[in-house]
């Protein structure tokens, strides 16, 4: 039985602006056309492409470009992308379904339900031989802390360790592809934190807790448990974490883009996470689908947790998600690069906007909105003011946030206010 929505629904106008306050844009296709044409002639992506939903109805969908340069293949509306990070959300509303259904609360201690985070200690220095020297954390992590960024994990190195943890890290390798969740979290829970929860924002692999928190909380395998809770009941019929080699001819290859040249990313990176059959089924990443099946998803979020007869979660589930969970005591420099994604703070798995555009110099947006991007430079937003969601599509690396920048001067104008 669902429990806890009705009791947040009496604060449901705490969380949403109200919709009638929406300050009126003019929506223009052929604008968001040429800035996807502009950005595939001026070498900036490979191949891109854009689906706008607003107000009841597709508005808009434009694409430029190639999936795959060396195959000559273009970037279309039945083209494989790799959601990357726009996988989290999706983890996000999977746990959230189980917190609907009374398995935990928020400020439960995470090692209630996953018992190895127990003794988890913060580091506090190192060793003359770069040993971790770490101490008890003031309190310990709670599933709030996972679901916001600031348990205090980290996301490793990129084998470029920065310190200690980093070290445990590289040494434990908790994310490779072919560890299981479960061994994940066994090796994760061994990486001291880099604070104390509650204290920073840093970005991490706290959304593979949360896929292990679902598996251990309903009892079924992560990919297993997302695909009959949300892609099944939402028609997201393309969507996966595993993939066969069929589906190499609709793949759009990943690129990296640098002034102007375009080197493919190595075929083992490219599809280790999809197409070798490796078990690891991360609540972080590894999501492949079209921009189709994505916007189901987003509209989901847009009617407050439903889509036709499907409902995920209720009004004032989703309306909590997007609301910033962020203690105000912590400050900018203890945010790490989240101020740079505009004026706001964080929800569970979302940034959440709070306050418009502060300058020209940052990403247009609408006070309300939420959203998440993705490695290649992938975007989506929510605009509940709007009534709109939009999808932007790309694999381009490194992640390029001028693009994103540019391409939402493009949906909305580069003079909307945002308030």
């Amino acid at each position: 039985m669902k429990r806890f929505w009705p009791v947040l629904a009496a604060f449901a106008p705490l969380f949403f602006p109200t919709v009638s306050w929406a300050q009126e844009f003019e929506l223009d296709c052929d604008r968001i056309a040429s800035f996807l044409d502009s950005a595939t002639e001026e070498a900036r992506v490979a191949g891109a492409s854009a689906l706008v939903w607003k107000d009841g109805g597709e508005r808009c969908f434009a694409t430029a470009g190639e999936a795959d340069r060396e195959a000559s293949r273009p970037f279309t509306r039945d083209t494989l992308v790799q959601f990357f990070s726009m996988t989290k959300p999706v983890t996000g509303v999977a746990l959230m379904t189980l917190w609907e259904d009374g398995k935990f609360g928020l400020d439960d201690p995470l090692y209630w339900h996953l018992p190895e985070y127990e003794g988890i200690e913060v580091l506090t220095g190192e060793t003359a031989d770069g040993k971790p020297v770490t101490r008890k954390p003031t309190r310990p992590i709670t599933i709030r802390d996972v679901l916001r960024h600031t348990a205090g994990f980290t996301y490793g190195a990129n084998g470029d360790p920065q310190n200690a943890a980093d070290r445990v890290w590289e040494d434990l390798q908790p994310l490779d592809p072919g560890n299981t969740l479960a061994e994940f979290s066994q090796k994760m829970a061994q990486v001291p934190l880099l604070f104390d929860p509650g204290t920073h924002w840093h970005y991490s692999a706290g959304v593979d807790v949360q896929a292990r928190l679902v598996e251990v909380l309903s009892g079924k395998p992560h990919a297993e448990y997302v695909r009959e809770t949300i892609f099944e009941p939402l028609g997201m019929n393309d969507t996966r974490w595993a993939r066969s080699d069929e589906d190499l001819a609709r793949l759009a290859r990943i690129y990296t883009v640098d002034n102007g040249s375009f080197e493919p990313l190595p075929e083992d990176i490219w599809l280790q996470n999809n197409f070798k059959g490796n078990p690891l089924t991360m609540g972080g990443s590894g999501l492949v689908g079209t921009v189709d099946d994505y916007l189901r998803f987003a509209r989901m979020l847009l009617n407050e947790g439903s889509l036709g007869d499907a409902r995920i979660l209720e009004p004032a589930t989703i309306r909590l998600m997007a609301t910033d969970h962020l203690d105000p005591r912590i400050s900018d420099e203890n945010r790490s690069w989240l101020v740079g994604k505009g004026s706001g703070g964080f929800g569970f798995d979302f940034f959440v906007r709070t306050a418009p555009p502060a300058t020209p110099e940052e990403n247009r947006g609408t006070v309300g909105e939420f959203y998440w991007d993705g490695w290649p430079s992938m975007l989506f937003w929510v605009d509940p003011r709007q009534d709109m969601v939009v999808i932007f599509a790309t694999q381009k690396l490194p992640f390029d946030n001028q693009l994103h920048h540019d391409f939402r001067d493009a949906v909305y104008g580069d003079a909307y206010p945002g308030g």
